[in-house]
C-alpha cells in the first residue's frame, strides 16, 4: 500500500490494488469540510485525473460519519469578524460557483470511477459530495439529509440536480422542504443507495467492488461514465454519436484486444497491462 501526500492530515489518501482511497478525517466534527480538507480533496482529485495507475476511486469518512457538510462553527466565525473587507454580491457567487466546479462537478465528470463508502451520516454538502460519485455504497446505521433548511440555506454544490436524478423532481423538493433524515433502507429503495450492507462489512464490501472495477479496462470504463453522463444532458440523437466515437476508439485499445483474445482462449481478461 502507498500513502499519497495530500498536504494535511484532515484528508488521508493510499492506493493500493489500483484503488486511491480517499478519508475525511475530522471525525470529532463528523469530518465536516474546513479549509484544509476541502482544498486538499480539490487538489488530488485534480491529480488522480490522469494517472494510469489508478482505476478506482473511493472516498469515505473517518470514524462513525462519512460528511457532516460545512463547519457550521465557521459559519458563526464569519458572521462575526467585524474587520473583513465587504465583498460585492457578484464576487461572492463566482467565488462560489469556482468552488462547487472544483469539488462536485470535477468529482461528477471524474474520468476515473468513483464510489462514496459511508460509514455514518452524510448532510449537506456532505452529502452532495456523496451524490456526486458514481456509486454509493453504506451502512445499515447510515442517514442522509439535505439539512440546509436547518441553517437557512437554499442549497449549493449541485445537490438539486444531483439528487433530482436519481429520485426525480418530487422526492427532492420534499427531502429539501423538510430536511428529514432518509434513513439507509429507504435510500436504497428510493436509489440513492445502491448497496447497504451490515456496519461491520462496509470496508470488505467496498474494496472487493473498487478492486473488481479498478481492474476493468479502463479506457472503456471511462467513456461508460462519460456516455451516461451525457445521457442526462442531451438527447438521444447527441447520444448515439458520443457511443458511436467512443466505440470506435475503444476498439484500438490493447484492453480490446486483450477481451477478445481472452474470450478466444477461454480464460479471464487481464486489463491494463503496462
Amino acid at each position: 500500500m502507498d500513502v499519497l501526500d495530500t498536504g494535511t492530515d484532515e484528508l488521508l489518501a493510499t492506493l493500493e490494488d489500483r484503488v486511491v482511497t480517499l478519508t475525511l478525517n475530522r471525525p470529532t466534527k463528523r469530518n465536516a469540510l474546513s479549509d484544509q480538507l476541502t482544498p486538499a480533496l480539490r487538489q488530488i482529485l485534480l491529480d488522480l485525473e490522469l494517472r494510469e495507475d489508478v482505476g478506482c476511486i473511493v472516498i469515505t469518512g473517518a470514524g462513525s460519519a462519512f460528511c457532516a457538510g460545512g463547519d457550521i462553527s465557521g459559519m458563526g466565525d464569519n458572521l462575526t469578524a467585524s474587520d473583513a473587507k465587504p465583498v460585492s454580491h457578484e464576487a461572492q457567487v463566482r467565488e462560489l460557483i469556482h468552488r462547487q466546479e472544483t469539488l462536485t462537478l470535477r468529482l461528477h465528470s471524474h474520468p476515473k470511477p468513483t464510489i462514496a463508502a459511508l460509514p455514518g451520516v452524510a448532510a449537506g454538502a456532505g452529502f452532495c459530495l456523496a451524490l456526486a460519485c458514481d456509486l454509493r455504497v453504506a451502512c445499515e446505521s447510515t442517514f442522509v439529509t439535505t439539512a440546509y433548511r436547518n441553517v437557512g440555506f437554499s442549497g449549493d454544490y449541485g445537490g438539486s440536480w444531483l439528487l433530482n436524478a436519481l429520485v426525480g423532481p418530487g422526492t427532492t423538493k420534499e427531502l429539501y422542504f423538510t430536511g428529514r433524515r432518509v434513513q439507509a433502507n429507504e435510500a436504497l429503495s428510493l436509489g440513492i443507495f445502491n448497496t447497504v450492507v451490515p456496519d461491520n462489512e462496509l470496508t470488505t464490501t467496498v474494496a472487493a467492488l473498487a478492486k473488481h472495477i479498478a481492474n476493468g479496462p479502463a479506457v472503456a470504463l471511462g467513456y461508460m461514465k462519460e456516455n451516461i453522463n451525457r445521457a442526462s444532458q442531451s438527447g438521444l440523437r447527441e447520444c448515439l454519436a458520443l457511443e458511436a466515437d467512443r466505440l470506435v476508439r475503444c476498439a484500438s485499445t490493447p484492453d480490446h484486444r486483450e477481451a477478445v483474445s481472452a474470450f478466444i482462449e477461454k480464460r479471464p481478461p487481464v486489463f491494463n497491462k503496462p
